[in-house]
């Protein structure tokens, strides 16, 4: 059965992408690097969802795949961190998890997310970060679109995946945020990330870290 979601998952993902004006399904590791020094652009955030619990290939796991690339990302760069918590629970068998990101993908919905943001007028470069559910970022994280304005900003979007690569978040997160400057996008399969370091810090070098 998990073929059969895993198969139905990239093919949403890719038809998604072919209407949506996203990227292109991949299946390996891919980072678009750009040469412009971040660094340069002033404190970082990285705001980001993770799932822990039962994942697709990985199992049952107690970090989740996003969490760790983060933890490469602040390791690397010092970057501040605001996690989207979100306050209904995911914690369930996958086969019911895809079931319930369907649901909320069809129907648009705005789920709640915990804790204080904080003040991001003292960022300049925001790295957004999630898996792909169903094409794109979770559901959660279109709550905190909606309800925080990152234009202005310059966002470096990247996702975990198991085959849809970076889905539509590039253009998602350009509809958010039209006056943003969206770059540097990056994405890694999550089956690899335990042992991606290496691949993280590469991406992140060529931003200028």
């Amino acid at each position: 059965m998990k073929g059969l979601f895993l198969a139905a998952l990239t093919l949403f993902a890719s038809v998604s992408c072919s209407a949506g004006g996203g990227s292109k399904q991949v299946n390996e590791e891919t980072a678009i690097n750009n040469t412009t020094d971040m660094k340069a652009n002033g404190k970082a955030l990285v705001i980001f969802f993770s799932h822990a619990g039962e994942n697709y290939s990985v199992g049952n796991i107690e970090v989740g795949n996003t969490k760790i690339v983060v933890d490469y990302i602040v390791e690397q760069t010092g970057a501040d961190v605001f996690e989207i918590v979100a306050e209904k629970s995911y914690d369930m068998p996958y086969s019911q998890l895809i079931k319930l990101a369907q649901d909320e993908e069809r129907n648009g919905e705005f789920p709640a997310y915990k804790g204080q943001v904080p003040d991001l007028s003292q960022y300049d470069t925001i790295f957004i970060g999630g898996p792909i559910w169903w094409g794109t970022y979770p559901r959660v994280m279109f709550t905190f679109f909606r309800d925080n304005d990152l234009n202005g900003k310059t966002i470096i979007p990247f996702t975990t995946h198991e085959g849809s690569g970076l889905g539509n978040v590039v253009s998602d997160v350009k509809k958010a945020y039209p006056n943003a400057t969206i770059t540097g996008q990056f994405s890694i399969a999550g089956h690899n990330v335990r042992s991606g370091k290496a691949t993280v810090l590469r991406w992140l070098n060529g931003l200028g870290y």
